[in-house]
């Protein structure tokens, strides 16, 4: 199984305020995301954590948490993942961007929302986080926010995206939907 999120900033109790999280303290806040995020994904599912991990001061830290969190994870860094985040050895792989396939869909994942992207006029999907869900919902471009705070604070399946995907139609903004290639 495939899971997606992003924006979990763990340890970070700023985020609390920030994006108004329903949790009384931050390790309110962790425990719940780490029961949610376990909840749904085994241990031998794959994560694709979209950036902004967590707010964590070592390795050992980030490690710590990373152990407690099932799946084979990979993170997609973002503006927050300081290096004792990237550099921790529980990821598989670390990078700024990634493309995937799943069940024969291309997906795009970045940490930042784009307009446009590699084989979207074929029909590829894009997948973000960062925007905390303040920018609006684009049924024009088979993009998506996975931010966790929009997904009852745990990681979407591939299923879940799909269905979304299904209300989502694309309609070309440059020049390679305009026949060009």
């Amino acid at each position: 199984m495939k899971w997606f999120t992003s924006d979990t900033h763990f340890k970070h109790i700023n985020i609390l305020r920030h994006d108004g999280r329903p949790f009384s303290s931050i390790e309110e806040h962790d425990e719940a995301l780490i029961n949610n995020w376990n909840a749904v994904v085994l241990p031998g599912d794959v994560v694709y954590h979209l950036g902004d991990f967590g707010w964590m001061r070592t390795t050992q830290e980030t490690n710590l948490y990373l152990a407690r969190l099932h799946g084979v994870k990979f993170l997609i860094r973002g503006n927050h993942d300081h290096a004792p985040i990237r550099k921790a050895s529980g990821w598989t792989k670390v990078v700024p961007y990634l493309e995937i396939a799943e069940r024969g869909q291309k997906i795009v994942l970045f940490h930042y929302r784009m307009v446009v992207w590699n084989a979207s006029h074929h029909g590829s999907w894009a997948l973000h986080g960062h925007s905390h869900g303040s920018l609006p919902v684009n049924y024009r471009a088979k993009t998506m926010d996975v931010g966790t705070m929009l997904h009852g604070f745990r990681p979407i399946s591939f299923d879940e995206v799909a269905e979304e995907m299904q209300k989502h139609v694309w309609v070309p903004v440059d020049a390679h939907g305009k026949g060009q290639e």
